[in-house]
Formats: structure tokens, C-alpha cells, sequence
């Protein structure tokens, strides 16, 4: 090999070398500790346990699967499932700063997460959780589970609901205490909750939704419960 030819190969070596290292000093190493601390914004859409489910998916285990296809979660949209991405720390890093760039049309209304260190904290959070290593959560810090949950089993009859009339414009639920509380129909919600912390079978419950006092929701084990307990009357 020529003189020429040597000195070429040993300048694009150093070049690509100092790419290398550029990219990876604008690639900070993420902390899993801090990434646990941090997942309180993620935590009211996502939980980190397998199979629990909120708004989103549970991310307990998508480290190294394909996007869309965690078990048990249908509500991904078809842009998701039609894309053929692995979460690894690329894909997650580039997914966090902007979703709508890496999968157009997702559902996700999260507007993305410019702090690229934020960002490698929670990426190496996922892959710790993954790997069975999540890191304890400090004092007073929930990060495993997403938002507290009320189960909803253990109301009182305050709060059980026996009946749920319809007349005009308003509906007059009555509580298992016998206490009848009249609402303008569009303050009422009628949810449904069928995970394990759901109201029992065939007993609804009432939930206060609002500072005010005039808006409710009414959560259904079931679909189907709402019209069995939905009566059509006025006095």
C-alpha cells in the first residue's frame, strides 16, 4: 500500500472515530434510578405491571418486542400495529422525543420529551424493569403501578347504587342508604370497570366527579348493566 493510500485510510479511520464518539457524547448514559423517579408522567397513562392496563398498555415488558403487541391490550391504533418497530434504546429514545414522528397517526397524545437525559433515564428504566432489576422507588413515590386506584369493592352503601331513574332531562339515583340524588343528564357519566379493584356484579357504584357537587359517574361492572338498571319513568 502506497504512502498516499495509508495516510487516507488512517484520516477516515480518526474521522470515524471522532463521529463515534461525538454521536455517543450526545447520547447521555441514563440512570434507571432517576428514570424510576421520573416515570410519574408516564405513570397517569401507564402502569409497569404485567398485564395492568390504564389508558395505555402496560411497558413492563416491551423492552426488545415489537411495538403494538403487548398481550392482552386492544386498543392500540392500526398505524401501531402496522409498524414494524423493536423498542430498544433507539427506538424508545427517538419514540419519547416525538411519537408522532416515529409511528404517524398513533394514538398517543403525549407531545414528546425534548430533555435527552429525562429521556435515557427512562429508557434505562424500561430496560431495567425488563430485566427483572427495577430500582426501589424512593419514600412517598409511586412509580410501579400508574395513579392510586379506589377499589371500588369496598364502598359503603352511601356510595352502592340500587337504583337509577330517567325522566326529562335528568337522572334520580338512588343509593342503598335510600338517599335519592337528582342529576342534569349531561353532568352523569356511566363507566365501566371490569379489572379486579371494579364494583361487584350487579351493584354499580357512585363516584363524585367535579368541585362542585353536580357532576357524577356511575361505574358498571359490565356494559350489559347499564340498561337493566336504567329505568325509563317520571312520577
Amino acid at each position: 500500500m502506497t504512502t498516499c493510500r495509508v495516510a487516507l485510510v488512517v484520516v477516515l479511520g480518526t474521522a470515524m472515530l471522532r463521529t463515534a464518539a461525538h454521536v455517543a457524547a450526545q447520547t447521555p448514559e441514563g440512570s434507571a434510578a432517576r428514570g424510576a423517579a421520573g416515570f410519574g408522567q408516564c405513570g397517569a397513562c401507564h402502569s409497569m405491571e404485567p398485564g395492568v392496563h390504564l389508558t395505555g398498555p402496560s411497558l413492563a415488558r416491551v423492552w426488545g418486542h415489537r411495538a403494538g403487541t403487548v398481550e392482552g391490550f386492544s386498543r392500540y391504533s392500526e398505524a401501531l400495529k402496522r409498524a414494524a418497530v423493536v423498542w430498544d434504546r433507539t427506538t424508545l429514545d427517538r419514540w419519547l422525543e416525538n411519537p408522532q414522528g416515529v409511528v404517524p397517526r398513533n394514538l398517543m397524545t403525549f407531545p414528546g420529551l425534548k430533555d435527552a437525559r429525562q429521556r435515557a433515564d427512562l429508557v434505562a428504566y424500561l430496560k431495567a424493569v425488563a430485566a427483572g432489576q427495577a430500582p426501589a422507588a424512593a419514600a412517598g413515590e409511586r412509580t410501579m403501578s400508574g395513579p392510586a386506584r379506589p377499589d371500588l369493592k369496598a364502598l359503603g352503601p352511601d356510595r352502592r347504587v340500587k337504583a337509577i331513574r330517567h325522566c326529562g332531562d335528568g337522572y334520580h339515583v338512588t343509593t342503598e342508604d335510600d338517599r335519592t340524588i337528582p342529576f342534569w343528564e349531561f353532568n352523569l357519566r356511566f363507566k365501566t370497570d371490569s379489572s379486579p379493584q371494579g364494583p361487584p356484579r350487579g351493584r354499580p357504584v357512585l363516584l363524585s366527579a367535579g368541585m362542585q357537587g353536580d357532576r357524577a359517574s356511575i361505574v358498571f361492572a359490565s356494559p350489559e348493566e347499564i340498561s337493566r338498571t336504567v329505568e325509563a319513568k317520571c312520577p
